[in-house]
C-alpha cells in the first residue's frame, strides 16, 4: 500500500511539474509571437457548427499594436479597466467589491482586468466557477511577468470576442466600418468598447440607444484619462 501511495505522489508531482512547466513555456511562446486561435474561438465555431440557424463564420486578422488606432485602446481601458496601467494585473478595490456582492448571494463574478481577460481567452475556457477563476489569476501573474503591458494590450485586441464569428480589432474595424483598425475615429473606437460585455447580442454599427449611452461614458472618460504610455 505504502509503495502504491509513492508511485502515485510521484505521478501527481510529475504531472504538476509538467503542467507548470507547459504553461510557463506557452506564456513565454506568445511573448512575440501571433496568437492565432484561442479556446473560446473553437468553442464558439462547435457552438455555429450545432446551431443550423446561424453561418458558420471566422472573422480574424492580426495586426501589430501599431497598426490599431490609439483611440482603441484608449477606449477600452476607459470602459474595461482604467487602472490597466497602473496595477499588476489585478484591481483588489474591485476584487473587493465583487467578493462582498457574491458574499450577498449575487451571480458568482470577480473585478476582471483587461490583463485577467486576456489570460482567460488565450489560455482558458470561458466558465463561471472557482477553478477558473483560480487559473485565471494564475496565467494573469504570469502574462504580467513576462509580457510588458503594451504586448498584453496588443493580444488582447487581437483575440478578444468582438461578434459572432468576429475576433480582435482588425476583423471588427473592416466587419463593422469598412476600415483598417489603424483608422478608427474615438466615436467608433467607444462604440466597439461599449459592446464589448455582450458582442453577440450588440454590434458598434446599429447601437441602441444604451450602446449610444455607454459611447458618450467611454469617450469623456477617454477624456479624463490624461497622456497613455503602453511602453512604460
Amino acid at each position: 500500500m505504502k509503495k502504491q501511495l509513492k508511485k502515485l505522489f510521484q505521478w501527481s508531482a510529475y504531472t504538476l511539474l509538467g503542467l507548470f512547466l507547459f504553461s510557463v513555456i506557452s506564456v513565454v511562446y506568445y511573448v512575440s509571437l501571433p496568437v492565432f486561435f484561442t479556446p473560446l474561438m473553437g468553442i464558439r465555431a462547435v457552438e455555429q457548427c450545432l446551431n443550423t440557424e446561424r453561418n458558420v463564420r471566422f472573422e480574424k486578422d492580426w495586426v501589430r499594436i501599431e497598426n490599431i488606432s490609439p483611440h482603441l485602446y484608449r477606449a477600452v481601458i476607459a470602459a474595461e479597466d482604467q487602472k490597466f496601467l497602473k496595477h499588476q494585473g489585478f484591481d483588489w478595490e474591485a476584487i473587493q467589491k465583487a467578493l462582498e456582492g457574491n458574499r450577498s448571494g449575487q451571480r458568482l463574478k470577480g473585478g476582471s482586468t483587461i490583463s485577467n481577460q486576456t489570460a482567460k481567452n488565450v489560455f482558458l475556457w470561458p466558465n463561471r466557477n472557482w477553478l477558473r477563476k483560480g487559473l485565471e489569476a494564475y496565467f494573469t501573474f504570469l502574462i504580467e511577468f513576462f509580457w510588458s503591458k503594451e504586448r498584453i494590450m496588443e493580444v488582447y485586441l487581437n483575440v478578444i470576442e468582438m461578434g459572432d464569428g468576429i475576433y480582435g480589432a482588425e476583423a471588427a474595424a473592416q466587419v463593422y466600418f469598412g476600415k483598417p483598425a489603424a483608422q478608427l475615429s474615438r466615436q467608433e473606437s467607444a462604440l466597439i468598447a461599449a459592446v464589448l460585455p455582450n458582442p453577440l447580442r450588440w454590434r458598434p454599427d446599429k447601437p441602441t440607444n444604451y450602446i449610444r449611452g455607454r459611447q458618450g461614458w467611454i469617450l469623456r472618460n477617454m477624456n479624463n484619462l490624461g497622456e497613455l504610455n503602453l511602453n512604460e
